[in-house]
């Protein structure tokens, strides 16, 4: 009898296997982190429990698997955990200024001497400057000030969108969809866009440690996730009608709005080819508002892991 229990208790694990169990880390209010959602819900044969957080929750909270955020989060965080490491991008986002014709502003330039509404030291800061050097206006001769986005009208005092309409900032750049609900406040005839892909787009990627991908079991689990967070970006990109109030619902956001500000979304599902490069340039910044020294490329390149992804679609191949 008592061997008979002991063969149980063996076989049980190989009759019953364990489901794959990842635990993701993304800022929960943000449009960009939706298709992990609908990735959970729908494809991954697993548990999946996502948690608010982001990049700097990988290092803070070790049971974390995966963390989302934008380019800017992975810079200042790999500048003192270099086993952090870049896997997937979710999207790749154009932001955009919005200005208040009432504060006359009409062309960029007339940006020139204005307050500019922007959390600094985040890509919204960097897309920031980097927008207003492209268009030939110093930092010196624009105002930034601080406040806080907003998701849902009404948009609270101290939100960027209140703040537009009250005139205490004359612009607002910032991802969305503040933005758009900045320019509702003041009448969307009263809103002026400016938006340039070519000088800054953010980038927001998943990430892991090299730690959890030497490990095999939870390298494959990772894996796995990729394999199926590609069909639901395959949704995002084909077939929004599907996603659009499932991914409004998750971030607490009316349909009409999100659906407003989706074009500037690109859902991407890889890794870009000038990724490295754009990491090289805005380090500078990073580094800057850090008050570091500026990694070099051949130390960036690290940062980047083109092979969980490599290995996703060869298994998705394999399989289909």
């Amino acid at each position: 009898m008592r061997h008979q229990i002991s063969l149980l208790l063996f076989l049980l694990p190989l009759l019953h296997p364990t489901l794959a169990a990842i635990k993701i880390a993304s800022a929960l209010n943000v449009i960009e982190y939706t298709p992990e959602k609908i990735a959970k819900e729908d494809f991954f044969n697993g548990t999946v429990s996502i948690v608010n957080g982001g990049v700097p929750t990988l290092f803070s909270d070790t049971s974390v698997d995966i963390a989302s955020n934008a380019e800017t989060q992975a810079l200042r965080n790999y500048a003192t955990h270099k086993n952090l490491r870049i896997i997937y991008t979710e999207a790749e986002v154009a932001y955009r200024i919005v200005g208040n014709k009432k504060s006359g502003i009409t062309t960029a330039k007339d940006l020139k001497g204005k307050r500019i509404g922007v959390v600094s030291g985040t890509s919204a800061g960097y897309f920031v400057q980097k927008y207003m050097a492209s268009v030939g206006v110093k930092d010196s001769e624009y105002t930034t000030v601080s406040g806080s986005v907003c998701l849902a009208e009404p948009c609270g005092s101290g939100t960027f969108p209140a703040m537009l309409k009250s005139g205490q900032v004359d612009a607002v750049g910032m991802w969305e969809p503040t933005v758009e609900l900045a320019a509702r406040e003041i009448g969307l005839d009263n809103a002026v866009f400016f938006q340039d892909a070519k000088v800054y787009r953010e980038i927001f990627n998943l990430h892991t440690t090299s730690d959890k991908l030497a490990n095999a079991t939870k390298r494959k689990e990772i894996v796995d996730f990729i394999r199926a967070l590609e069909k639901a970006m395959a949704l995002f990109r084909d077939q929004p009608d599907k996603v659009y109030k499932r991914a409004a619902d998750a971030v607490s956001m009316k349909e009409d709005i999100l659906k407003a500000v989706w074009p500037v979304h690109t859902w991407s599902g890889t890794l870009p080819e000038d990724l490295l490069s754009v990491l090289v340039r805005e380090d500078s910044y990073v580094a800057d508002v850090d008050r570091r020294s500026a990694m070099s490329e051949s130390m960036l390149k690290d940062l980047i892991d083109d092979s969980v992804l490599k290995d996703a679609r060869a298994e998705a191949k394999n399989t289909s």
